[in-house]
């Protein structure tokens, strides 16, 4: 097995095959390690996620590489029919890339057992082992722009359904009605590592399939009890979502973390105004917002820099500061101004919203659709009751280097996992330039734009692997892709470098139009290229 680097917290293990991969994977779950954080295991890999406290990346390693590849995951036996109607717009295609008849391709498709291998992409998207050795098709050369949600795709050897419309690549032989994520249910995703599927012609069973919807569990209204602080939104601004510490721990279901792009902003709000560190915060882009205060409460204002104004009832207005606790009084009207510096800010309030968890966290992931809804003007955001003995913070030092337009944002960068996919002078590319940050840009990732793209040596199709936050991974156009807070769980393009943890926070502040600049850390990261551990 190669351990390669992917950041200072992370390491990507490559193994021979799938069999490994899961071997391997069932060992890790059941004789966990210390430190370990996360598992996302694919193809040939397993992304490892730890805690640099409580494990180093060399002491992982060496822990790892004494476990044994010939372990199964126990599970109870569990078998799932999935009927479909064949007929999707590639299964033509697909049919002549093989050499038969349609038909022969859908008995083929429908004629063997599948396992479940790993999950990724999107929140309930199994990968599906097993099959007829004959099915092992290349995913589309131009990936489309919307795959409709239970779509029956095929891409190298594995079998997929989209649990929700999506672009993707995969090419398409057929539909069914069978919900694969349902957050009704207890264990949303309908198929998990280990299971059997097996797939049924519903057109030659004449049978009707079920009209099922995927179903997305909204957080019942907010209601305001009698005598207690809320706020009425009168703007939204740009987008306001709900984020925390994030959604951990969620990877079996092909659930990424999400939470705030800038968690030390969230974290200090949070302490200015007593909170637990990971209480949900309001995480506002740009400017715009608005709110009415109703009652009595203390909030505070942490991230972007940029003017914030009180207005009372009788008109009177001065400007409030940020990163200190401010006390509101009944009918105050505060408005969020444009950023100056960074573009996200951070509204905390004393005894925390009262917003509902989705899978054990209040962060929208905008990627997966899971969370509680975007903030819109007219919203109530009832305020939760005061702890006794809670403890309003000091005045915290706001950063002094939030990006601007006006300046080169510069971040450092751990070389790996997949340097090796590139041009010997391709690290020279990516940072002897600066790169500029395109309007396409979201919490999802920042889409960068160069002269001098990196060129890939390998131009084969990489197996899907798990991407963390900060990877910057290379597509064929070969602008680089900084993927942020909602980026997929799995990634089918090479990621050449990673953003350094420390700076991911910076990354998660930076605006559309400014200079990037990567800088590779020196040290067993780089800066010639990533290092086996």
């Amino acid at each position: 097995m190669r351990f390669l680097p992917v950041n200072l917290n992370a390491v990507l293990v490559e193994l021979d095959d799938l069999a490994q991969t899961l071997a391997l994977l069932a060992s890790l779950r059941a004789t966990p390690l210390a430190g370990v954080q996360e598992l996302v295991p694919a193809a040939r890999t397993i992304l490892i996620t730890f805690r640099p406290a409580v494990l180093s990346a060399a002491a992982l390693a060496q822990a790892v590489r004494q476990r044994r590849l010939d372990a199964c995951e126990t599970r109870a036996d569990k078998r799932i029919e999935i009927p479909v109607r064949y007929g999707g717009e590639d299964i033509a295609e697909v049919a002549g890339l093989l050499g038969i008849t349609p038909d022969e391709l859908v008995r083929r498709h429908t004629g063997s057992d599948y396992t479940v291998a790993f999950t990724g992409f999107a929140p309930g998207f199994a990968y599906l082992s097993g099959g007829h050795p004959s099915l092992n098709v290349p995913r589309r050369a131009v990936p489309r722009t919307r795959i409709p949600a239970g779509a029956v795709g095929l891409a190298g050897s594995f079998s997929g359904v989209y649990p929700q419309a999506s672009p993707g690549g995969w090419q398409i032989i057929g539909v069914t009605d069978t919900p694969m994520w349902d957050l009704l249910r207890e264990t949303p995703a309908l198929l998990q590592p280990g299971d059997t599927v097996r797939f049924v012609d519903a057109t030659a069973l004449k049978v009707a399939l079920p009209v099922v919807e995927n179903v997305v569990a909204a957080p019942a209204p907010m209601a305001v009890e009698s005598g207690s602080a809320f706020f009425e939104v009168r703007a939204a601004g740009l987008q306001a979502l709900w984020q925390d510490r994030g959604r951990h721990g969620q990877a079996r279901q092909g659930v990424s973390a999400s939470g705030a792009m800038d968690q030390r902003s969230l974290h200090v709000a949070n302490r200015l105004v007593g909170n637990a560190s990971d209480v949900a915060c309001l995480e506002l882009a740009y400017g715009g917002f608005q709110f009415v205060c109703r009652g009595e409460t203390v909030i505070a204002v942490t991230g972007a820099v940029g003017p914030l104004t009180l207005a009372r009832n009788d008109g009177a207005q001065w400007p409030l500061p940020r990163y200190r606790p401010v006390a509101l009084a009944d009918g105050d009207t505060i408005t969020f101004g444009e950023p100056v510096a960074g573009i996200r800010s951070y509204l905390a309030v004393r005894g925390g919203f009262e917003v509902a968890p989705v899978l054990g966290s209040c962060a929208t992931d905008t990627l997966a659709r899971i969370g509680p809804p975007a903030v819109v003007a007219g919203d109530v955001l009832p305020v939760r009751a005061v702890a006794i003995g809670a403890v309003v913070g000091a005045t915290e030092a706001p950063p002094l280097d939030m990006p601007t337009v006006q300046e080169e944002v510069v971040l450092d960068i751990v070389l790996g996992p997949r340097t090796d996919w590139f041009t010997a002078d391709a690290v020279e590319r990516l940072c002897s330039q600066p790169w500029s940050v395109t309007s396409q840009s979201s919490r999802i990732g920042i889409r960068l734009n160069g002269e001098e793209p990196p060129v890939r040596a390998n131009t084969a199709e990489l197996p899907s692997e798990g991407t963390a936050r900060g990877s910057i991974q290379v597509p064929p156009s070969g602008q680089p892709v900084l993927f942020l807070a909602d980026h997929p769980l799995t990634g089918g393009y090479p990621v050449i470098a990673s953003v350094a943890t420390h700076h991911l926070d910076r990354a998660g502040q930076i605006p559309v139009n400014a200079r990037v600049r990567f800088q590779p850390m020196a040290g067993p990261h780089g800066p010639h290229g990533p290092i086996e551990l």
